[in-house]
């Protein structure tokens, strides 16, 4: 397929700059296999599970991972940090004039000094020179929203920009499609049996990348680090031995278990992945997905196009647009079930 086939037209009026007042106040259109969506509100998710399916989430908790800085020479700087490595290293995006050559001092606002060591390709290594990672974003990092929300980021952000149950800092983007999960929601699911498990994948700032190419064949996908334990794996084969669903909560679920099963079957994985779904995909693990909606072209529609159909996702899409639906990270969300012949 072509790049081309996963347009689609947004009014910009559609992209939700801001989140709503509750988190699961949020409308959620159902796709189901039959391929004929419907308009619901994230609310009435309990009514789409049943006793004994098992939710799966990512766990992984957004760092404040976007810093201003000034060079020396006092030209500013905007770095955002893409992976943390060993203390005191990290590996960053770095925006600047131009780009700062090893050796290059960068000064935050409050005085503190990051050294740039090297570049890796498109990614420079900085060192902190006065304290560790952690405690210098905790002091001076503001939440990396995404480049589609055109505001500054608020003290609102810092909550609302994490999932309820986001637990592993790691991550430079939400994975979204919790966001519309609360603690009352979560105890309603429980009380009607429904089991939850957890993955770990840090989502990279790779994941609003667009796609270059226009043969699909041709990308190359960005390396997130995930972690699928054996805990999961145990909760996963007990449910389906049950009969119950498996149901992702994201696309980053889908991608962690679907890369945990690449040999297979299910097992513990951890390390990297780069493992890029499109239609025609063999899903071995996932039977149901909950996400939110993404950007034309983007490996995350191609992903869900892959799993509830091309042309049913396409046409939902539109639907959706034609409804209103708010978009992206801090809008609505879909509910699909995976299409035996997508």
């Amino acid at each position: 397929m072509q790049t081309s086939d996963f347009d689609y037209h947004l009014p910009e009026a559609l992209i939700a700059q801001s989140p709503l007042a509750e988190r699961s106040q949020s409308r959620l259109l159902v796709l189901p296999a039959t391929g004929q969506c419907s308009d619901a509100q994230f609310s009435e998710l309990p009514s789409l599970l049943q006793p004994g399916d098992l939710l799966v989430w990512n766990n992984t908790r957004v760092l404040p991972a976007r810093l201003f800085a000034h060079k020396a020479s006092g030209g500013r700087v905007e770095i955002l940090i893409e992976r943390l490595l060993d203390t005191p290293l990290a590996l960053a995006h770095v925006r600047a004039s131009k780009a700062p050559k090893p050796g290059s001092l960068l000064i935050l606002e409050n005085g503190q000094v990051v050294e740039m060591l090297e570049r890796r390709d498109a990614l420079f290594v900085l060192r902190s020179t006065t304290s560790n990672w952690t405690e210098l974003l905790a002091t001076q990092g503001h939440m990396p929203l995404p480049p589609y929300i055109d505001r500054p980021d608020t003290a609102l952000d810092k909550a609302r920009y994490q999932t309820v149950y986001g637990r592993i800092p790691g991550a430079v983007a939400a994975p979204t499609a919790g966001l519309h999960f609360d603690a009352p929601l979560i105890e309603r699911l429980q009380q009607q049996g429904v089991g939850f498990a957890e993955v770990t994948l840090h989502v990279g700032a790779g994941t609003f990348q667009p796609v270059r190419v226009g043969n699909l064949a041709e990308h190359r996908m960005h390396a997130e680090w995930l972690e699928v334990n054996e805990t999961c794996c145990e909760q996963i084969a007990q449910t389906q031995r049950a009969g119950g669903r498996i149901v992702a909560v994201g696309t980053t679920t889908v991608r962690s278990l679907e890369t945990a099963a690449q040999k297979g079957r299910l097992q513990p994985y951890r390390g990297e992945t780069q493992l890029f779904i499109t239609p025609g995909f063999r899903f071995r693990v996932v039977d149901a997905l909950i996400t939110n909606f993404h950007l034309p072209q983007s490996t995350l529609l191609m992903l869900v196009a892959a799993f509830g159909g091309y042309q049913s996702v396409m046409q939902a899409y539109a639907h959706a647009v034609a409804q209103g639906y708010r978009f992206f990270s801090y809008g609505d969300a879909m509910w699909l079930e995976r299409q035996e012949n997508a």
